[in-house]
């Protein structure tokens, strides 16, 4: 099948399972007379039974809520959790019988892969807006005023204000990332959150009404080799642990400050983001094998994850 054609098959399936948001939050002015401000946003069904995925950013403080379906039809919508930490949040359509988009695995996406951001910019209602573009990088981590979002994939495909929420999808329709974030004044750069992430969290709050993240219980830096060469570390890449949080499952295991974690698992790890991304992915309870630089010598320890203490 030649490009454009399947391209134009991949497009044909996603929008039967993309949706607008419509959202109403209330503002005050200055007279403290209230003020409905109106946003719009996009999210796609994952569950035949009506669950969307979306941003929580698009839902966040709404006080009116309405989705347009992939037919067209505007419904009530309920909100059944969100983590603003990973800006992802679930809603329901309350019915069955819809088309859930195919899930693709965001771990095995490559730099220069082409892929399609589908959505409902500026508030465009109709058919979705498609856009096409590149990987242009992965594991990019981002800051904004009140979050970090770590482990992001950038794109190229123009993402512009209301495609927020949207799905990023391969050229053969596997939907691989949530649309979440575009830089200001930048041209060419967005970001999406990988689809194996934003699944993890789904099934956290359809399963137990919130985001469940387990703690390992280390602070902990990125080396690489000028850093390793510098102080002459037994490792050029990995998570330098700088601090073990006392009785924590880091600690009980045996992990010291010092010590360079290189893989968890069949994980390698390569960085203080992977590290952390890769205890994100885990669930409380599951045991893991944490290989580790201590000096010259390679070694390792089995950890169980906790969830982490309330005062942290």
């Amino acid at each position: 099948m030649e490009l454009q054609e399947r391209i134009v098959k991949a497009v044909s399936e996603l929008k039967k399972s993309v949706v607008t948001i419509l959202t109403t939050r209330i503002k005050y002015d200055f007279f403290l007379e209230p003020v409905p401000l109106r946003g719009v946003g996009s999210g796609f069904i994952i569950h035949e039974e009506g669950h969307v995925i979306t941003n929580y950013h698009v839902i966040a403080d709404a006080e009116m809520l309405k989705i347009i379906t992939p037919g067209g039809e505007m419904i009530d919508a309920e909100i059944l959790g969100g983590d603003p930490r990973f800006d992802i949040a679930v809603l329901d359509l309350r019915g069955a019988g819809y088309k859930p988009v195919r899930l693709g695995d965001s771990d095995k996406l490559k730099v220069g892969q082409l892929v399609i951001a589908m959505g409902y910019p500026l508030g465009l209602l109709g058919e979705p807006t498609i856009t096409l573009g590149v990987i242009s990088a992965i594991n990019r981590t981002i800051k904004a005023p009140n979050i970090t979002l770590e482990n992001l994939i950038q794109t190229d495909a123009a993402i512009n204000p209301g495609n927020s929420g949207g799905p990023l999808a391969t050229i053969d329709g596997e939907v691989v990332g949530v649309n979440t974030a575009i830089v200001p004044y930048a041209q060419g750069i967005g970001f999406a959150i990988p689809i194996n992430m934003a699944v993890r969290i789904y099934r956290d709050i359809i399963e137990f009404g919130r985001v469940i993240i387990p703690w390992l219980g280390v602070y902990a830096t990125t080396i690489n080799k000028p850093i390793a060469a510098l102080y002459g570390l037994g490792a050029s890449q990995g998570a330098l642990i700088v601090k073990v949080v006392p009785y924590s499952p880091a600690y009980r295991s045996g992990l010291r400050p010092g010590d360079i974690i290189i893989r968890v698992d069949n994980s390698e790890i390569r960085s203080a983001e992977e590290l952390s991304t890769t205890i994100r992915m885990r669930r409380i309870g599951e045991v893991i094998e944490v290989e580790f630089i201590r000096g010259r010598s390679k070694k390792s320890v089995r950890v169980e994850l906790e969830p982490p203490p309330t005062i942290f």
